[in-house]
């Protein structure tokens, strides 16, 4: 079984990466320039990633809000 912290990492890097595609959807919304599919899912994967990273190393410097210290 995967453990809760790590649930928490891939959770935000989902949430990271889907954020990103709405940012993107908005710039074309908005804009005249397109941005091709391969692209698109590329760099989500990366920010993914990298804030799923991020979250892992970041995790035990900030004391969690719903919990004692």
């Amino acid at each position: 079984m995967v453990s809760p912290a790590t649930r928490e990492n891939v959770l935000w890097g989902v949430v990271a990466g889907l954020s990103f595609l709405v940012l993107v959807q908005g710039y074309e919304l908005l804009g005249d320039e397109r941005v091709t599919v391969l692209v698109k899912a590329g760099v989500a994967v990366l920010v993914a990633l990298v804030a799923g990273v991020t979250a892992h190393f970041v995790r035990p410097h900030v004391a969690p809000s719903n919990e004692q210290a």
